[in-house]
């Protein structure tokens, strides 16, 4: 059962994640540099998805983190499914569409998120880096999180990732997404 909810949950992330793509005014992050990266070689999004989150991966070792087949999962799952949404779904013409795609998309990745979250098979590489950087660092996780999304976020900007109103609502309501799809997840196993 944990597999299918972590195989699920990974699902409506990358879900999620394309349709902030599709919707064309800005994405998370880490598809900001998936993008910029896409744009300058002519390799597809999701193939950038696959190869960024597989380096992450690699920066663990020095780290001495240890994977668990939920993070093998996470790098091959949400790639395709970046793909899948980006190659099958349309930029929608109005703005408002633009933003109403964005605000499904937030709130998708946030119901993946708790879903993949409470299967306890392993983080995601981004989510082990995060917390090997705070236990190595000493400083606080949300310090070290926002450093890294800069820096992510900054890259993938000069290499032509898109950043916009997308990217902010990411920004300010992903936390409050996954925090409002915990609690429902929590009251329905709570039975």
């Amino acid at each position: 059962m944990r597999f299918t909810i972590l195989i699920i949950g990974l699902a409506l992330f990358g879900i999620g994640d394309g349709l902030l793509i599709v919707a064309h005014i800005g994405n998370a992050p880490w598809s900001v540099l998936a993008q910029g990266l896409s744009l300058r070689t002519n390799i597809a999004l999701g193939w950038w998805t696959f190869i960024i989150s597989t380096i992450v991966l690699l920066i663990w070792i020095p780290l001495r983190e240890k994977p668990g087949f939920g993070t093998i999962a996470n790098i091959v799952v949400i790639a395709t499914f970046i793909q899948f949404t980006v190659d099958l779904l349309p930029t929608p013409p109005a703005l408002w569409e633009q933003l109403t795609l964005s605000i499904v998309g937030v709130l998708t990745v946030g119901a993946g998120s708790s879903l993949y979250l409470t299967c306890g098979l392993g983080p995601g590489p981004r989510d082990g880096l995060m917390t090997a950087l705070h236990y190595r660092t000493g400083l606080p996780v949300g310090r070290v999180r926002m450093f890294i999304e800069l820096v992510v976020l900054t890259l993938g900007w000069s290499l032509g990732g898109r950043v916009g109103i997308g990217t902010v609502l990411f920004a300010l309501f992903i936390g409050y997404s996954v925090a409002f799809w915990l609690g429902i997840v929590g009251r329905l196993t709570a039975h």
